[in-house]
């Protein structure tokens, strides 16, 4: 029988992935003071018994401020790079799956109450709140406090704390980073000229616009190890009239490709609350396959894949090389063994689950080779 594509390896510069099936970056808004909890061993630890082929850190801001929430994971300082390592020991003492992490600021949709209460912005005079910034002083939605327009000095700053986290990645021995420039947060605003109204050398033309976030991937690949991946997830789009597009998207992309990026993760939206997307099965597919025809990296597709089926087509059709699960997986953490089964792939199990394997899918298991897998 020959192996769907879904589940054949793929290569992410210097990371060999066993299959096409990416666990994307959840936040879980369940830290403190930036410190990954018990909630986090728990949620990683089962995914990273799914037989995806990488599993993502959610949204990991490198600055304090860089949090959208104040129960968001960081990785700033020693104590949040013990939490995590603890945390990582845990998850790898059963898991042999590649870890990535994504590296994000959130900047003026940060300092927020967490989504089951609300997810409104807090005031910075609040109890866990703090004043927001962005590259221009312009609030995300109306009514919101407007966030101070970043100086140049602040912008080296978040710049450095980029390459700091990064280091402490490497220190923690994650197999990837990605830097988060989707979904309306710091980077994106930059890029899109909704939200980027800066007169300097860092607004105006798509060049200025691109010119910081190319500066903080610069850093970032300057601070992780040589023989691993670093990846950007990006929005395609805002679905906004005038806003971040498709073809900006795609000059960005060809801009990272020239840099050294090893995968692009193409998204869409966030940016505006004008935003009209058309939501769908496959709605953001479109988007990655633009990008694709352009680029010779590996690119990730997001978004409403849910069926076994719809899956497969879209990476043997070459839409994209990659896709990528966020609610889907929370729904259903054993996606993958189910996708393999349906569709006549393998997937690696731990011993402990072998017996689960139903005597229809006789060969559906890889088996472990000791108590990890």
């Amino acid at each position: 029988m020959t192996t769907p594509t879904l589940f054949t390896p793929t290569q992410v510069g210097g990371l060999s992935l066993a299959n096409r099936i990416v666990i994307a970056p959840m936040c879980q808004y369940s830290a403190v003071d930036g410190c990954m909890t018990d909630w986090h061993l728990i949620h990683l630890g089962h995914l990273a018994l799914s037989g995806a082929g990488v599993l993502t850190i959610e949204a990991t801001a490198v600055v304090p401020e860089g949090r959208i929430t104040y129960g968001d994971v960081g990785l700033w300082n020693d104590a949040t790079e013990a939490a995590m390592k603890r945390v990582l020991d845990g998850v790898r003492a059963y898991s042999k799956m590649p870890i990535a992490i994504q590296l994000a600021h959130a900047g003026r949709k940060a300092s927020t109450e967490l989504p089951w209460t609300g997810g409104k912005q807090i005031a910075a005079a609040d109890a866990n709140g703090w004043q927001t910034e962005a590259p221009s002083a312009l609030p995300f939605a109306e009514g919101e406090a407007a966030p101070h327009a970043l100086t140049r000095a602040r912008m080296d700053e978040i710049r450095d704390a980029f390459a700091e986290a990064t280091r402490r990645a490497a220190r923690l021995g994650l197999d990837a980073v990605q830097i988060h420039a989707a979904h309306g947060y710091l980077l994106h605003e930059f890029l899109s000229p909704l939200s980027n109204t800066r007169d300097d050398d860092y607004g105006g033309s798509l060049d200025n616009r691109m010119r910081y976030p190319l500066e903080i991937f610069d850093a970032v690949r300057a601070a992780f190890p040589a023989d691993k991946p670093v990846t950007v997830r990006v929005s395609g789009t805002d679905w906004v009239d005038g806003g971040w597009d498709v073809d900006g998207t795609i000059a960005f992309a060809k801009a990272l490709e020239a840099r050294e990026c090893a995968a692009i993760h193409v998204s869409s939206g966030g940016l505006d609350p004008a935003q009209k997307i058309p939501v769908g099965p496959n709605y953001q597919v479109p988007l990655a396959r633009a990008v694709k025809a352009t680029v010779s990296m590996p690119v990730v597709t997001v978004g409403l894949i849910t069926d076994f089926e719809q899956a497969e087509a879209i990476v043997a059709t070459g839409d994209a090389d990659m896709i990528a699960l966020a609610r889907t997986i929370l729904y259903d953490p054993r996606w993958p063994w189910h996708a393999a089964a349906a569709l006549g792939g393998r997937v690696r199990a731990p011993n402990q689950y072998l017996r689960s394997q139903p005597h229809r899918f006789k060969d559906l298991f890889d088996e472990a080779d000791d108590d990890t897998y």
